[in-house]
């Protein structure tokens, strides 16, 4: 396969960091969150209101999206308005729900 890149091939430290990365997906607020903004830029605010949280744990779990790259932001005057970082986040969620759904039934 083109592309495909073999295990043997990678160091140690590429190793340890596909799955630290892996981990952040670990923790359904954050994939809340990430499918929140698959949909649409939204602020902290517009985040607690849609998910029903508290600002604290919305403001900390996108604190550790932002340092695993998986959101970025912008200012729009005083607001800070989130995003997906890129296409990538957008494709492992879309592959991980797809997968899930192929294997598991529900209502």
């Amino acid at each position: 396969m083109e592309g495909k890149t073999e295990i043997s091939s990678l160091s140690e430290a590429v190793i340890y960091d596909i799955a630290d990365f892996y981990k952040v997906f670990g923790d359904s607020t954050r994939i809340r969150i990430l499918y929140a903004l698959m949909e649409n830029e939204l602020n902290v605010g517009e985040l607690v209101q849609a998910l029903n949280l508290n600002q604290s744990a919305v403001s900390h779990q996108l604190r550790v999206l932002r340092q695993n790259d998986l959101v970025k932001f912008r200012k729009d005057g005083k607001t800070i308005v989130y995003s997906l970082d890129d296409s990538h986040v957008t494709v492992l969620l879309q592959q991980g729900l797809e997968h899930i759904l192929h294997k598991k039934v529900y209502d």
